[in-house]
């Protein structure tokens, strides 16, 4: 028999197929167990009447009680609104609609008593509310509890009357039939020692709160079930990887002696010989390495991978290196195959562009095991794609790669399965690199190589423009390169930006005299890579371009990064262009140009990036101001499963959750023993393919 929380939301008293239709299609409730853990965003202290002489514009929202003085249609067209004067006897408000307009003109009435809820908006000398919730003022209004929930909607269930009000009559109407139904979930002992409020009173309270101190508390404790549950979904995967996956051993290091004595081009940091170490214990352990390497951009993360490939290759095993684009995967080639040769390795690259004829070479000279090192795109998970023996999987910028694309490389050896090296240049906040690769062990590279300087980094405006140019008139004149970036490729209607065309000519009118290069994502691969390896020979002095060189090649030579409109790419993505620069001995500077008028959040933006070059620092304050939903590749890791955590604000609640599930795992990893029964029961009466374990099935 099917769960009383599967049962459609159809059921429901007031709800109806048309508007159940509407909520899943817009919203995803499908079910009971949906709607019930449709949790509000944030709830209203509705005890509380301003009056209109009060209102100011920073206020989050305001209940006033007046009448309607006169309402009318005014403008034209799609610019046709309902403006209505509301007055009490201290002043008057307008209230605006522009959706549904014409219904709701015929719905008010004058010298009737209404309460009008939301937030001021001030235009010039008057203060208006869109779209406020309207109600007839009855006396009762007064006792009415004062948190109310607020519910996300859209602009298409609002226009069919399914607003943040009637989802909370749902909530009403359903809880109560759901509350005996509502199972404990977390082990005796966890609720005791977290003081955890019961799940069903905590379900009862996310919506309908009696204060602010029960829905904190009501909070805490689905907030600390949620991240229970992702964690200990990781720490058993963890686990299953540990004891079922044997990993070859390689602890061969005569290449990696050769290497150091004769080859090294400079001195490691003492963070990438940490790090070093830290892969070593895992090839040699008998066990499948799962491990993440995170590096700052330039922070030397590619010597480390060549380093363990030479351990890989002295122990008879082949490695795989997988790019997301042909110019990484190209980068990366011609970084290693230096280093190969003087080895007396053989090196491939494999990419979309390879020839028949060369494909054919590399898959012979790879199954009779002549070939040690294989660098590629997707190429690499092609079916005739087949080692001799695959010992190493490296993936780097992996938050590009789905996890079924990586799983196709990882299965090309039929007797082990090969170690695997994830690497990134986008820091991930501890709290999210838990929740995302709580499974993986995680390495860090936290040090920038000797001799390299800080890159200097400032915010101008328009009218420094010609400044600008002037100092890179100045650079070029020195022998530098300079990169300048925007945000499109052509002009946008909506979006008044300078773009990649307008800037190509206005940089060509101020420096007729040197040559520039152009690179965007519409270019065809070959157009595209011509253009680079012009800048990359010094050829041209000038590279204009969108973020397709995010993830780029390496020019020690390039010591300025220009930025146009910066404060329409988020910190993550600011952080990785400037990257592209510093790579040299010279120092070098990024340049965020603005217009004068820009948002707070850009403004918080802009100054993070000129404070620090810290990329863990950078994407803390963006996990903060944008959520883990903005982050790259966040969606596809079930993160976005989230109903009630935040990992912006909850890493102290999640870092408590992980210590939790570690130690009952550690106690009883099978969950056997009687006082473990409710997780068990709830991992059981869960779909396999949920990522959220906490969710009520």
């Amino acid at each position: 028999m099917s769960s009383f929380f599967d049962t459609k939301v159809d059921y429901l008293k007031g709800v109806g197929e048309r508007t159940a239709k509407s909520l899943k299609a817009e919203l995803g409730i499908a079910t009971y167990g949906d709607l019930l853990q449709y949790y509000p965003f944030r709830h209203e202290d509705r005890s509380q009447f301003h009056r209109i002489a009060e209102v100011y514009e920073e206020m989050p929202y305001i209940q006033v009680i007046g009448k309607i003085a006169r309402a009318e249609m005014i403008g034209e067209g799609h610019k046709k609104r309902l403006v209505a004067t509301f007055q009490d006897e201290s002043g008057e408000i307008e209230l605006v609609w522009f959706q549904g307009a014409q219904w709701i003109l015929e719905k008010l009435k004058t010298n009737v008593d209404y309460i009008a809820f939301g937030k001021p908006n001030r235009f010039g000398q008057k203060y208006s509310i869109a779209h406020p919730e309207m109600e007839v003022f009855v006396p009762q209004h007064s006792e009415a509890k004062p948190l109310q929930p607020v519910y996300n909607t859209t602009e298409k269930l609002k226009r069919s009357r399914i607003d943040s009000r009637a989802i909370a009559r749902m909530q009403q109407r359903l809880l109560p039939l759901a509350y005996p139904k509502i199972t404990e979930t977390l082990p005796e002992d966890l609720i005791d020692r977290y003081k955890l409020m019961a799940k069903r009173d905590a379900m009862m309270a996310i919506h309908f709160p009696e204060n602010v101190n029960v829905l904190e508390t009501a909070r805490f404790r689905l907030k600390f079930e949620e991240l229970f549950y992702i964690q200990l979904r990781l720490l058993k995967l963890k686990l299953t990887k540990i004891s079922k996956s044997a990993g070859q051993v390689l602890r061969d290091t005569r290449y990696v002696h050769q290497f150091y004595e004769k080859h090294l081009p400079f001195d490691l940091t003492n963070a990438q010989k940490r790090v070093i170490r830290e892969i070593f214990e895992d090839l040699r352990s008998g066990r499948q390495m799962n491990r993440l390497l995170q590096g700052d951009v330039g922070s030397g993360k590619t010597i480390v991978a060549f380093i363990c490939m030479l351990i890989a290759i002295g122990s008879g095993a082949q490695v795989g290196m997988m790019a997301p684009t042909e110019i990484l995967a190209e980068q990366h080639y011609r970084g290693l195959k230096d280093f190969a040769e003087q080895l007396g390795l053989n090196l491939a690259l494999l990419t979309g562009s390879t020839r028949k004829k060369k494909r054919s070479e590399i898959d012979e000279m790879l199954l009779n095991g002549e070939l040690h090192i294989l660098v590629g795109t997707h190429a690499l998970l092609e079916e005739h794609v087949q080692f001799q023996n695959l010992g190493l999987s490296i993936v780097d910028e992996q938050h590009r790669f789905g996890v079924a694309q990586r799983a196709k490389l990882w299965n090309k050896n039929d007797q082990f399965d090969p170690h695997v090296l994830v690497m990134t240049a986008t820091p991930i906040p501890r709290t999210l690199a838990m929740t995302l690769y709580g499974d993986l062990d995680v390495s860090v590279i936290d040090e920038l190589p000797a001799g390299r300087k800080p890159i200097k980094t400032v915010h101008r405006f328009e009218k420094h423009r010609l400044r600008v140019f002037g100092f890179i008139r100045e650079q070029v004149n020195g022998g530098r390169q300079v990169y300048i970036v925007y945000p499109l490729i052509e002009e946008s209607e909506k979006l008044d930006l300078k773009h990649l065309q307008d800037g190509y000519e206005a940089i060509s009118r101020a420096f007729p005299d040197v040559p520039v290069s152009v690179v965007h994502g519409r270019q065809r691969p070959a157009d595209k890579d011509f253009e680079m390896q012009r800048f990359v020979k010094g050829e041209t002095k000038i590279m204009i371009a969108t973020t397709v060189i995010e993830v780029g090649v390496n020019v020690p030579n390039a010591s300025v990064m220009i930025i146009e409109n910066a404060d329409r790419f988020g910190l993550a993505q600011l952080h990785q262009l400037r990257g592209r620069v510093g790579r040299g001995a010279d120092q070098s500077y990024c340049i965020l140009l603005t217009e004068y008028k820009i948002s707070r959040d850009s403004k918080l933006r802009l100054q993070t990036m000129v404070r620090t070059t810290d990329g863990f620092e950078i994407a803390e304050t963006d996990l903060k101001l944008r959520g883990p939903g903005d982050i790259e590749g966040t969606q596809q890791s079930g993160v976005m499963d989230l109903l009630v955590a935040d990992l912006s604000k909850d890493g102290k609640i999640l870092q408590e959750a992980r210590n939790a599930a570690s130690e009952i795992l550690e106690a009883d990893p099978q969950l056997t023993l009687e006082q473990h029964r409710p997780i068990l029961q709830q991992i059981n009466s869960l779909k396999k393919e949920t990522v959220n374990w906490s969710k009520i099935s």
